[in-house]
């Protein structure tokens, strides 16, 4: 393969061998002109040697600085070999190595987004990646954020159900100002839901979610908006300069996008608690 994609305002090149299993979602995310970046995505037996300071490392990750910016060397818990190496080698290109005997771990949409450092771009374009499920409803977009296995894609099913909302991504949005209102822009990665969708959507408002008994939704304050949603946000949280430019856009996201508390069951009547506080 030899194509051009564009997520949200970055497009890029991706070089790679046939035998690579681009995932479905991440095709729906193909076109695009003029590319600002190129990944040559190749298969080794065994990785380069890198020269770099450490800044980051945790079971499944290590991180490395290096003259031409940033190598990652990109693995699983629990398995002590890296099965795939992200090198930076100029400012506007990279290279991806993969273990050719581990191709299979780079199959889901997760695992081959995370070859890309796809964030580090991002964040250059003021957007940020947000872990939310999110339907269009009437022509404006509600997102459901939460830690993993709170609810999300159940809020968002209750309202394609109850209220014919299209549900847009299960697990991720790119969040964006574009011409001065915030949208919500597709993202190839989509969790278990299955749903995801490259398309630009208006916000009309950020919920985060908690499961309570009984439903009663609240709007948040800045200060308490922020901290939710910062904490919902893919950032590289040991680089200092995108993670300044990451807290910079989420006061500005509180400041203009309402964001609300849903405390709720798994019925109707969350729905009806949230939509009430909404109107």
């Amino acid at each position: 393969m030899n194509d051009i994609f564009t997520i949200g305002d970055f497009c890029f090149r991706l070089t790679c061998p046939d035998s690579v299993q681009i995932p479905e979602n991440f095709l729906k995310f193909r076109g695009g002109d003029a590319p600002c970046y190129s990944y040559t995505l190749s298969l080794t037996d065994a990785f380069p040697t890198v020269a770099g300071n450490e800044i980051a490392r945790r079971p499944d990750l290590l991180v490395l600085r290096t003259e031409a910016g940033e190598c990652r060397f990109i693995g699983v818990k629990g398995i002590p070999a890296p099965y795939a190496c992200y090198l930076e080698t100029a400012s506007d290109a990279a290279r991806v190595m993969v273990d050719g005997d581990q191709l299979r771990q780079i199959n889901c949409d997760p695992a081959f987004v995370s070859l890309l450092a796809l964030e580090r771009r991002q964040i250059d374009l003021d957007a940020l990646i947000l872990h939310c499920a999110y339907v269009e409803y009437r022509g404006e977009a509600i997102l459901f954020s939460a830690p993993s296995e709170t609810g999300k894609t159940t809020q968002a099913n209750l309202w394609e159900r109850c209220r014919g909302a299209c549900t847009v991504n299960g697990d991720r949005g790119l969040l964006q100002k574009i011409d001065g209102r915030w949208f919500a822009r597709g993202w190839p990665v989509c969790g278990s839901s299955g749903v995801c969708e490259n398309r630009d959507v208006p916000i009309r408002a950020v919920v985060m979610l908690s499961q309570a008994k009984e439903d009663r939704a609240e709007r948040l304050s800045p200060m308490r908006a922020f901290s939710q949603i910062y904490s919902q946000i893919t950032v590289n949280r040991w680089n200092r300069a995108a993670n300044l430019r990451v807290m910079e856009l989420v006061e500005e996201l509180v400041a203009e996008v309402p964001v609300y508390h849903l405390a709720c069951t798994m019925n109707e009547t969350a729905v009806e608690a949230l939509e009430e506080a909404l109107n």
